[in-house]
This record gives structure tokens, sequence and C-alpha cells, in this order.
């Protein structure tokens, strides 16, 4: 395959079952580095044309809660407002800079989707 920018949807599909072939091949050898270098142009044009945005900080918070099981006593636990975890979870009350930490700290949900504005 001649490697050039993918400028097109048919350059990506093409790109996409030339890595397809070579999939397996052995690095050091052309196909590997011709496997390396689609595998960035590939990457490149997913993120310019498939970016994906980050979830509500809310719907966050409540899938990391379903993930960990928690309830909202165990997300007040962690926030430190048990009278605010409702109005927060049913977005009535924002987020504030101190909850944003603590959300970040122990349940690991990145500050990127917390501080999103909603």
């Amino acid at each position: 395959m001649n490697i050039k920018p993918l400028k097109t949807k048919k350059d990506y599909n093409l790109a996409m079952s030339r890595m397809e072939k070579i999939f397996d091949s052995k690095p050091g050898t052309p196909e590997g580095d011709e496997l390396e270098i689609l595998a960035i142009l590939i990457e490149k044009y997913e993120s310019a044309h498939f970016a994906i945005d980050f979830p509500h900080p809310i719907e966050a918070i409540k899938f990391r809660m379903e993930q960990l099981g928690y309830n909202q006593t165990d997300l007040a636990n962690v926030i430190g407002f048990k009278s605010r975890v409702s109005e927060i979870l049913t977005m009535k009350r924002k987020l504030s800079l101190d909850m944003i930490r603590k959300l970040n700290s122990s349940l690991n949900i990145p500050t990127e989707v917390l501080i999103k504005e909603y």
C-alpha cells in the first residue's frame, strides 16, 4: 500500500483493511514499519473525525457509584454533605471545587469530566 495522509472516509477504510491484513507483522520488518505508520495515521484520523465528548458530570458520578456499589450515603461520606447529595444528583446544586477535588481523589473521576458545564 502506498502510505499517504488519510483525508477521506475511503482513505480511512483502505488503511483499516490494510492494517487488518498486516496486523501480525513483526516489528522491524517492512510490514511492521508500515503497520506502525498506519496505526498513527488511523489514530489521527479517528481523533479528528470520531471524537468522543466527556460524559455529563452527574452521569459520570452515578456511573462510578454504580460500579462501586455506592449509595447516596456512601457518596455523602466522600463529599461530606449528606444533605446536598440528593440536590447534586438531581442537578439542583452544582458541584463545588472542594467536591470536585474529593470526587477526583476518592472515586477517580477525572477533573476534566467533573468541571464540565451543565
